[in-house]
């Protein structure tokens, strides 16, 4: 095996864990793969010979090209925050794939990363690192010129924000289903009472249409205008295909071939706590829904 067979094999290995932090860093499956790949570029020009922890060396080459990412974006960014909703993992809802529980243990909800797109960048990088793949304080603080102390402030901050915005799914996926069922069945129905009932008092409802579908783009709250506007959904029902969306049930919309929309929803409680809409054509076909528009 050459050097370079050698170099690609190492970095392959790495590879899963990198796209994992960058997707949770950047809330794009896009631009997690334009990281990885930036990232790929510095290992193959670095001389990594001598360095004892790859993953990590790898893990902070990443987390860097992310910040720089956030930071670029933060600057060029106009649209508010609370109306887009991240790119979302979507996958086929089968208990029977070997693959499903993997899915499910790796995922990471929609509703968190909502939220860390309103962190400022460093702290989303804090929370990240440290809260989710366990990197200490130490290492975080180098990448951002923080000292630890500091580092450790911005962490606490962030998950303060996450633990008082961001609803923990529920644990169950088979109860997620019932209620994601039940919610169509009653939009189907045009039962206002039974979907405010099936939806958390403060429920949140985004729609990301995109630039070529404005109208698409709103948020609503409260479970009266959510209920109103799902009655909506429900001439949805017979072109919407389950699907795991961030690893748990959703669904994707689809007619003639070609899909509408991801929605996913955050249940917990046994109630619809945020449902989240991607409808922006463009974002779609870069998600490869293939599978779903059979």
């Amino acid at each position: 095996m050459d050097e370079r067979a050698r170099l690609t094999e190492r970095f392959e290995i790495h590879r899963p864990r990198l796209r994992a932090v960058a997707y949770r860093m950047l809330g794009s499956a896009s631009e997690a793969d334009d990281a990885v790949q930036e990232t790929w570029l510095r290992f193959d020009r670095a001389e990594v010979g001598e360095v004892d922890d790859l993953g990590a060396w790898l893990t902070t080459v990443v987390a860097r090209v992310c910040l720089n990412l956030l930071r670029t974006r933060a600057r060029r960014r106009e649209e508010p925050l609370d109306t887009r909703v991240p790119d979302p993992v979507v996958t086929v809802d089968d208990e029977a794939d070997p693959a499903h529980a993997a899915v499910l243990a790796d995922s990471v909800g929609l509703a968190l990363l909502v939220v860390l797109d309103t962190l400022a960048p460093a702290e989303r990088l804090a929370f990240v690192l440290h809260d989710l793949f366990a990197v200490p304080f130490d290492d975080i603080a180098g990448m951002i010129g923080r000292s630890p102390a500091a580092t450790r402030q911005l962490a606490s901050r962030a998950r303060r924000r996450v633990r008082d915005r961001a609803p923990v799914p529920e644990p169950d996926p088979e109860r997620s289903r019932e209620v994601v069922s039940a919610f169509f069945a009653a939009a189907r129905g045009g039962h206002v009472d039974e979907l405010v009932a099936l939806l958390d008092p403060e429920v949140v409802l985004r729609s990301d249409g995109g630039t070529q579908r404005p109208r698409h783009t709103v948020t609503i709250t409260g479970a009266s205008a959510v209920a109103s506007q799902a009655v909506t959904f429900g001439s949805l029902a017979p072109w919407a295909r389950p699907a795991l969306v961030n690893g748990t049930p959703g669904v994707v919309v689809t007619a003639h071939g070609r899909p509408l929309s991801v929605m996913g929803f955050t249940v917990a409680g046994g109630r619809i706590h945020e449902i989240d809409v991607l409808a922006d054509p463009e974002r779609l076909r870069r998600l490869g829904l293939a599978e779903f528009a059979g």
